[in-house]
């Protein structure tokens, strides 16, 4: 049943402007996340792989809370505004520089801080020995979505570093300075896509980028991959927690993750989308594909 808003609370949410960008919290963005993660684990039949991606969110904070603020230049802020792209497009290969030592430190991290399974040992040493030009060429496969380029058991560790690093800018940024762009559906930071999308208590939702962790609002009852307001369903596992559901379009027959805080306030977007694979296979069969992936699960190319 649908929450019926008292009339004062009404009267507060039509006087005070939705906020349009929601910029990541640097202090707690990766640590939120591991918890959310290690309480979703429970009962989950993905529990060791969603313990392993909070250890991996929680190296994450760790190499952010040492990462300095960075600074974006003001011609670069300026440049986005007046041509409406991204302030950090993710193919600016000048924005990742720095990104592979934060991969190495964060499989050397996780090498020393968990009982790793041989073969996953052994993935974290081929990593730090990868050469950097065949690093460069998975990230940009990740980055603009290349599956061919991708390699599903190496992506969620490079994700990750790559994470940090965005999520470090965004972080760093004034929202007033960030300018809206003509395609709703991607980062107006980054340029990434969304990974889920949230309704927050309050009743707005916003769209969650997979890559640096900042939220936009866009209107409810709409696709977030083709902007279609008709043919919306949600889908969800009546066993499972109805705060966590499918939205699904029959004009692009594509779906992504809308989670509802009114259900669960401790909802967060990288985190309830992973565990909730079950939802994916059913939504899956049903004949609708997954508008974008998860940033600490990838499919394989054939997939």
């Amino acid at each position: 049943m649908q929450r019926v808003l008292p009339s004062d609370e009404i009267a507060r949410s039509v006087a005070q402007p939705i906020p349009r960008l929601r910029l990541p919290d640097r202090a707690t963005v990766f640590a939120r996340r591991a918890a959310r993660l290690d309480r979703l684990a429970t009962d989950n039949p993905l529990s060791g792989y969603l313990h392993l991606m909070a250890e991996v969110s929680r190296v994450q904070q760790a190499l952010l809370d040492a990462l300095a603020p960075p600074v974006v230049a003001d011609e670069d802020l300026a440049r986005a505004a007046a041509h409406r792209m991204p302030v950090l497009p993710v193919n600016d290969h000048r924005r990742h520089r720095d990104w592979q030592a934060i991969l190495a430190q964060l499989c050397e991290r996780l090498s020393t801080s968990t009982a790793l399974p041989t073969a996953l040992s052994d993935l974290l040493t081929h990593l730090r020995q990868t050469s950097a030009v065949a690093l460069d060429e998975q990230a940009d496969g990740l980055l603009v979505g290349r599956m061919e380029r991708i390699d599903p058991a190496s992506a969620p560790f490079l994700m990750a570093a790559l994470q940090v690093c965005w999520t470090a800018m965004a972080a760093a940024l004034d929202p007033a300075r960030v300018a809206p762009l003509d395609v709703p559906g991607v980062c107006p930071v980054c340029g990434s896509l969304p990974v889920a999308s949230l309704v927050r208590g309050d009743g707005h939702r916003y769209l969650h980028c997979a890559l640096c962790a900042t939220e936009w609002h866009l209107v409810r009852a709409k696709c977030s991959h083709c902007d279609a307001v008709e043919g919306i369903a949600y889908r969800f596992i009546e066993q499972r927690s109805d705060a966590v559901r499918a939205e699904t379009c029959e004009h692009c027959r594509v779906y992504r993750k809308i989670l509802l805080q009114e259900k669960d306030q401790h909802v967060e977007a990288v985190a309830d989308d992973l565990a909730s694979v079950a939802l994916d296979v059913l939504v899956g069969e049903a004949g609708y594909h997954r508008a974008s992936a998860n940033p600490l699960l990838w499919p394989s190319a054939e997939g």
